[in-house]
């Protein structure tokens, strides 16, 4: 099976652009295209999915064993031609001095050949000792490649192309010439998701076509078919599901549109495989709340929408009798914002659903940015799992420009923050009746199996409100 690692010198080389592009092209010959994104992340992989046509799944030392990336990877790697891993920030970035949870490291665990894109603007000869130190840094990294990107031209490709093939034995798969319509527009969370930008499938065409015509797909596509079989994982750890085949699914709307969008797909799984019937919900349009067990709400931008939420009194009204009445309901991040008493943004506000008593603000800078570790606190609702014990720390991620205006004195909190910002500094997972909303964005992983728990807890509650015979 072939594998592809995509990365890059540092940050904002346009390896996202490149790597969006090279999974189109390469299904695009009748490939089947398996994606996974290095680190949290909801928006690049959105865009990755669009273009294969498949699930991208994030692999992320943090949260995640050496073991269950290996095990995960193997999982959806079956039955494919290909997998292409795109790399967060540059080759050798992570947060620890030995590199352990860098892109390198990554490549190295899953024995994956490395195509560095190289944002080649305003360079010439200094390219071979950018490239010849990053060979040389670590040789268990296997560089095989290098695509540039961002040409000014093909006089400034040709100086390139002689000056890496005199200096280095890297072979230039690509060269892409600088076009300001291969760029995905920005916000203050990163790319604007696929899902929001209406010329979503052009572009990833777009981006496809500048492959194939600026990069040598069949060097890239040699590369990948030289890769080591991947190696099996030590260890594995299944999560048994206590819903028997007597018990009914739990209902479970899943709140989805445009303004939450943040969902990993294999949480999304977990939740299924614990008895989950998925409802999706579209608080923009939908004015009824179907008949439901539970309630997911996860990240987005409710603030661009802010507008057409507020607008939607119906649901909002709906939605806050049923958790005030209840409802088991989850929210991360933005679902959080959503069921507060209002969003300020741009000198703007509107009203929410009013579940979390507080009113959001918006900033200019980011409030929580990053990795997070939080420990249970006794007010968290959802019963832990055999299998855990009472002091597991969770390792997560948060990024959110808002903060609560006030915070009261007397809310309960589900965690205390180790690490991180979450609510006030101190403590993160506002529980109110039934409701747990925080800012960090959990992960299901062997070391953190929420989904379970979440569904045990909605089944509880549902057993609870039937009459005894």
């Amino acid at each position: 099976m072939s594998r592809l690692f995509i990365s890059a010198a540092h940050k904002s080389s346009g390896k996202t652009t490149v790597s969006i592009g090279l999974c189109a092209a390469i299904k695009q010959r009748g490939n089947i295209v398996q994606s996974f994104k290095k680190g949290p992340d909801y928006i690049d992989p959105y865009w990755l999915t669009q273009a294969t046509g498949r699930n991208c799944y994030n692999l992320d030392f943090y949260t995640m064993e050496r073991d269950e990336i290996l095990a995960l990877m193997q999982n959806k790697s079956r039955g494919v031609d290909i997998s292409v891993i795109e790399g967060n920030k540059g080759l050798y970035d992570g947060l620890d001095l030995d590199g352990s949870n860098s892109n390198a490291a990554l490549a190295t665990l899953s024995k994956t050949p490395v195509i560095l894109v190289l944002n080649a603007r305003g360079m010439t000869r200094g390219i071979a000792p950018l490239i010849l130190g990053y060979q040389a840094f670590d040789k268990e990294v296997q560089i095989k490649g290098v695509i540039l990107n961002r040409l000014g031209g093909s006089r400034h490709e040709s100086k390139l192309r002689n000056v890496i093939e005199h200096y280095t034995d890297v072979e230039v798969v690509g060269a892409i010439h600088n076009d300001q319509r291969f760029d995905i527009d920005e916000r203050h969370l990163g790319l604007v998701p696929g899902h929001e930008d209406p010329f979503c499938t052009q572009k990833i065409q777009l981006l496809a076509d500048a492959v194939n015509d600026q990069v040598n797909l069949d060097a890239v596509l040699n590369i990948a078919a030289q890769t080591e079989e991947l190696p099996a994982a030590q260890t594995t750890i299944e999560i048994h599901n206590s819903r028997t085949s007597e018990q009914a699914n739990i209902k479970l709307g899943l709140v989805r549109c445009s303004a939450f969008g943040f969902y990993y797909p294999d949480d999304l799984q977990a939740l299924q495989d614990a008895g989950a019937e998925l409802i999706e919900i579209d608080p923009c349009h939908q004015t009824e709340l179907p008949e439901i067990d539970a309630l997911f709400i996860g990240g987005g931008f409710p603030e661009t929408h802010m507008n057409e939420l507020e607008a939607n009194a119906g649901l909002r009204s709906a939605i806050k009798t049923a958790i005030d009445s209840g409802l088991p309901a989850y929210a991360e991040c933005g679902g959080l914002m959503y069921l507060a008493r209002s969003i300020q943004w741009n000198k703007e506000v509107c009203q929410m659903v009013g579940c979390i008593d507080t009113d959001i603000i918006m900033e200019k800078t980011p409030q929580g940015r990053g990795y997070v570790q939080l420990q249970e606190t006794a007010n968290h609702p959802w019963p832990k799992l055999a299998t855990q014990s009472a002091d597991d720390i969770i390792n997560a991620h948060e990024f959110h420009y808002s903060r609560f205006n006030t915070v009261d004195k007397n809310v309960q909190f589900a965690f205390q923050v180790k690490r991180g910002t979450g609510i006030n500094g101190e403590f993160d997972g506002y529980v109110y009746k039934n409701l747990l909303a925080n800012y960090t964005h959990q992960r299901n992983t062997w070391n953190n199996p929420w989904a379970q728990r979440f569904i045990n807890f909605a089944r509880a509650c549902k057993n609870k409100k039937q009459p005894t015979e």
